[in-house]
């Protein structure tokens, strides 16, 4: 794992995500290049992991690894992708990591190249907690799976999935952080000013949410049951207008996100 050698075809907050995962697992690649058209976001990258190599609006070099990751968002995918089917090595493994774009439309773009995979990374990622669900093209064999697969080991939970499911996966697990940290940071902040110490207001709201995920997956109870288990809901009266705006506003990304 650690000599393995890889291009990022964008440097943005997926690759730094990996790279800093990868880095705390003791795995980082041997020989890491990334590619991206931002001067700054490449010195910033470099910043934090100098043994990268960084080439500033070429993609030359990143695409001609033998593992390509495509940190790019979905719209820039049709202008980028042309210019790298002229570089990749005929045996890569290209893993793009952004939802919407489809294997079909991938290999259309990189004039027929199919060696093709697409994961949906989260960020938990970073600390190695990811959940990072991967779909294979049928160009690839067991040997390139493998591969794919265990660099996302050190990342956290992975798993094959069928791609028609990828974009349920990027609203559910991808952007789902979202959903949750805003609202946990506040309740350390309000555990604090009840007069907590911060080691105990994070400690108390980490252990809290752990239980109570472990309640929902291994009690065996209906959800009904599983809300019935407090007596008091001090949110209650605010329920609703969460639960409205999870059905409008996820329903709406995920109609912008499905592939046509």
């Amino acid at each position: 794992m650690t000599t393995q050698s890889i291009g990022f075809v964008g440097g943005g907050r997926i690759a730094r995500i990996m790279l800093e995962g990868w880095r705390r697992a003791g795995a980082l690649p041997g020989h890491v290049v990334v590619s991206d058209p931002n001067a700054a976001t490449l010195e910033a990258l470099k910043a934090q992991f100098p043994s990268i190599q960084t080439c500033v609006g070429d993609n030359c070099a990143a695409a001609g690894e033998p593992v390509v990751f495509l940190g790019l968002h979905p719209a820039a995918f049709a202008e980028t992708l042309p210019w790298l089917s002229g570089v990749l090595r005929p045996d890569a493994v290209v893993v793009s990591l952004a939802p919407k774009v489809t294997i079909d439309l991938i290999s259309g773009l990189l004039g027929g190249f199919d060696r093709i995979a697409r994961a949906i990374p989260n960020a938990p990622s970073i600390v190695g907690a990811g959940f990072n669900p991967i779909a294979f093209g049928p160009a690839l064999g067991e040997r390139a799976r493998a591969t794919v697969r265990a660099l996302f080991a050190p990342l956290g939970e992975s798993l094959v999935v069928d791609e028609p499911d990828l974009e349920a996966y990027a609203v559910t697990a991808a952007m789902g952080p979202t959903y949750l940290w805003f609202q946990l940071y506040e309740l350390r902040q309000m555990a604090r000013s009840f007069g907590l110490s911060d080691e105990a207001a994070a400690a108390t709201v980490a252990q809290m949410t752990r239980g109570a995920l472990d309640t929902m997956s291994e009690s065996g109870l209906s959800p009904a049951e599983v809300m019935d288990l407090v007596a008091v809901h001090p949110l209650a009266d605010a329920e609703p207008i969460f639960v409205e705006a999870y059905r409008t506003h996820l329903t709406a990304v995920m109609e912008r996100i499905r592939p046509a």
